[in-house]
């Protein structure tokens, strides 16, 4: 697979391209959304078992909205069965939860990475009685989370294309990580760009969230409010991901040129 390095705009185009295909189909994409957000708070009910799960599962789940964006750039509606159909096949979905396994590992040998050498610091955000300090705390964490933060960017680039080049083109995962590692590196700027506007919404979201509040809105209308915004920027963010796989490799699923 032979990566393209495309211009720092193109990191606009992806986005753009999220937006058309929400435009497209908006209630298939929010129903992803909606879909990933439950699955997100039902993880926090079994504390680390349910995160792990979460992080074997998000090849999966990259692997099943990247098909779904291509159904809807075919002008195929997507209908409640169809979401399931790309990991039926038993090739496929084994080689995906052998990625998420993987994508699980990296992932904790990267916070373990990260917090081990600062562990003294965290400590000492501990008293004696083991009560926590947490405004120590907190200025304890300010550190392995930036390098964690470094760390996981990295991590993202080597697993961001390799759903799609494991599931549609059945490259071994090994060669997917390769190729995603360099198609990444190859369009660092556009993805700098790509992660700078979806950062700024994120932070001009808390930016309203904290405005709202200050201003003596409920929480609960705050919430009312914001948390339909919340699923739109998610559902584009989902399907941006499919424009930015076919602009760098350049080569649609094996089942669109069939």
């Amino acid at each position: 697979m032979q990566a393209h390095s495309l211009p720092p705009t193109y990191g606009f185009y992806w986005i753009q391209g999220g937006w058309r295909l929400f435009k497209a189909q908006p209630l298939a994409l929010l129903f992803w959304s909606l879909a990933t957000h439950i699955l997100l708070q039902i993880s926090f009910i079994l504390p680390l078992l349910g995160q792990a799960a979460v992080l074997v599962l998000t090849p999966s789940m990259t692997f099943i909205v990247l098909n779904a964006s291509w159904r809807i750039e075919q002008q195929h509606t997507m209908r409640l069965g169809d979401w399931l159909q790309p990991v039926k096949p038993a090739n496929t979905r084994t080689q995906l939860v052998r990625l998420g396994f993987l994508y699980m590992l990296c992932s904790l040998i990267i916070a373990f990475v990260a917090i081990t050498p600062f562990m003294d610091d965290i400590m000492q955000a501990v008293d004696h009685q083991g009560q926590v300090e947490f405004t120590a705390l907190l200025q304890a964490m300010q550190k392995p989370m930036t390098l964690f933060t470094v760390l996981y960017v990295l991590l993202s680039g080597l697993f961001w294309h390799t759903p799609a080049l494991v599931g549609w083109h059945h490259i071994p995962i090994k060669q997917a990580l390769f190729f995603s590692m360099v198609a990444c590196w190859r369009n660092k700027w556009g993805f700098l760009l790509y992660g700078a506007f979806w950062f700024g919404l994120i932070f001009a979201t808390k930016q309203l969230t904290s405005v709202l509040l200050s201003s003596g809105m409920q929480s609960a209308t705050v919430q009312f409010i914001l948390t339909p915004i919340n699923m739109i920027l998610m559902a584009v963010l989902y399907a941006s991901f499919y424009p930015a796989y076919l602009t760098i490799f350049g080569v649609r699923p094996p089942e669109a040129r069939a």
